[in-house]
């Protein structure tokens, strides 16, 4: 009998816990072929979380968790899930139930006929915002561009992986993780199936915009080097400016004259220059910042307590 893990992380899900747990159960039954296991990180909440979980752990032997010292973030929860999997798959998922657990028996259909990375892609996203929505458009478009299309559009951290693909990504301990773009990067045999990714089932997301940007960027620069390159291509474009403009206004005031002081044009073009250059520090001082946190070697987590183990 094959094996199969799903690791979720949890944070602040007090009002989901139950109703997870018994969807899973449900899902565990239906695909009695498959030895489960449930692998919960409790990422450091504030809330009753962590007793709702091992209530849920003591009733059901196929529930193990793991509590985290504070909250490492989505990819660190990940991160931390799969140091603890030894199963033949695993399958990644969030606990507000926006990846709906009866998909995975899709995912594991898909497993079955060969292939080792199977994800969701996301065809509509319900009860987010215009403002998230334009949000997650503007970011694959992007990573598509920067990444030469090594990030497939759409793609959730919701996905089924065989034990040759995690185990790869296991090894990677990069601290800037951005789990979506390091299972695109290993490879191997993948396939997307279109989903519709409902409203969470209960309580408050706690991806608000800012942290979903801190993110996005975070995983663009992790995964590309082209807005280095960005740099050097600005500064020779300006360069030439630079000197086709000098050019053109020498000529122009040895043989018409200057017709006006041009303090205004002057100053502006000054702000601007500052402007850009200022824009191109932050770019490196991005990258510089993810070079900061690799020297440092902090762990991706740190596990306080654990359940089921």
């Amino acid at each position: 009998m094959k094996t199969v893990s799903v690791v979720i992380p949890a944070f602040n899900e007090s009002e989901c816990v139950h109703e997870l747990g018994v969807r899973l159960i449900e899902l565990f039954n239906a695909e009695n072929e498959y030895k489960w296991t449930a692998i919960i990180i409790e990422n450091g909440s504030t809330d009753d979380t962590w007793e709702k979980l091992a209530t849920l752990a003591q009733k059901d032997s196929r529930f193990k968790l793991l509590k985290l010292s504070r909250n490492f973030r989505m990819d660190g929860g990940l991160t931390a899930g799969l140091e603890y999997v030894n199963s033949d798959a695993c399958v990644l998922m969030t606990a507000d139930l926006q990846d709906p657990p009866e998909m995975i028996s899709q995912f594991l259909r898909k497993w079955e006929e060969g292939f080792e990375n199977v994800y969701g892609v996301i065809k509509k996203r319900s009860g987010t915002n215009l403002l998230r929505q334009i949000n997650s458009v503007l970011f694959y478009k992007i990573a598509r561009k920067l990444t030469n299309r090594l990030i497939p559009e759409n793609a959730s951290d919701f996905r089924l992986v065989d034990r040759k693909v995690y185990e790869a990504v296991r090894e990677m301990n990069e601290r800037n993780r951005f789990v979506r773009g390091l299972f695109a990067w290993v490879g191997f045999k993948s396939i997307g199936i279109p989903m519709d990714r409902p409203e969470r089932y209960a309580g408050k997301s706690n991806a608000d915009t800012f942290k979903v940007l801190e993110l996005a960027v975070k995983g663009l620069f992790a995964h590309s080097y082209k807005p280095l390159r960005f740099i050097s291509l600005a500064g020779l474009f300006i360069s030439m400016a630079s000197l086709v403009a000098i050019v053109v206004l020498s000529i122009l005031a040895v043989f018409i004259g200057v017709p006006f002081a041009g303090f205004g044009t002057i100053v502006a073009l000054i702000i601007g220059g500052f402007g850009f250059q200022t824009l191109l520090l932050g770019i490196v001082s991005e990258y510089l910042g993810l070079v900061y946190e690799e020297s440092k070697g902090r762990p991706n987590f740190i596990v306080s307590e654990k359940i089921g183990f």
